[in-house]
């Protein structure tokens, strides 16, 4: 990253973290990631705003604000192993690869997941797994996850993904409730799953399938 870039990503984490309480690790993540490099061509000259902004496919990368609230909502601290539900175009795996050593992300529009794996590429970010398929199978070659994490909304977490999540671990999710949306952390001890709401949110909506 070059200085002019490492600036304006310092001064977007610095601004995160005046917004919400971002724990060091956390704030460092986000000055550390290339967010310019994961917006359309068109956008760059919004890369370093506060908001969501359209990847293509009827997507959005999400405001750097709410990746590093998700990325924080996770307790990444100790952690070894992430899954991402929802690719899109890379960003939040990119931050999420500065705090684990394993993280293995899912997206199911094909187009998006190719980008992403060259963005990864281009910026050495050598310990990001990507593949295209839906999300809400999990990835159970890997499993289990200390922390998952869905970028998308969901109506209701699939039994396999807690199923994937180690024992003590922690699964973030925007969840559909009603007619809003609610970011919800879950906590797995053995039998029991405890679930607590955090803060109405809005992301895009988790579908079905693999679109190729």
């Amino acid at each position: 990253m070059d200085r002019i870039t490492a600036t304006k990503t310092a001064r977007l984490a610095q601004e995160c973290s005046t917004q919400f309480p971002l724990s060091e690790e956390v704030k460092k993540a986000i000055a550390a990631t290339n967010r310019e490099a994961f917006v359309p061509t068109g956008f760059k000259h919004n890369a370093y705003k506060l908001d969501a902004l359209p990847i293509g496919a009827n997507q959005y990368i999400s405001s750097p604000l709410t990746v590093a609230k998700m990325t924080e909502y996770l307790f990444p601290r100790g952690a070894d192993r992430v899954l991402e539900v929802g690719c899109g175009s890379g960003y939040q795996a990119a931050v999420l690869s500065h705090l684990f050593r394993g993280v293995f992300t899912i997206e199911r529009i094909e187009s998006l997941i190719l980008e992403a794996k060259k963005r990864f590429r281009e910026l050495g970010i050598n310990n990001v797994h990507a593949r295209t398929d839906d999300g809400q199978n999990g990835w159970i070659q890997y499993a289990p996850y200390d922390r998952i994490l869905f970028s998308a909304t969901a109506k209701e977490i699939p039994k396999k993904l807690f199923e994937q999540l180690a024992e003590g671990g922690i699964l973030v999710a925007p969840l559909q409730k009603g007619n809003k949306q609610v970011i919800t952390r879950f906590i797995k001890n053995g039998e029991h799953i405890e679930e607590e709401e955090l803060e109405e949110c809005d992301f895009v909506p988790i579908l079905d399938g693999v679109l190729k």
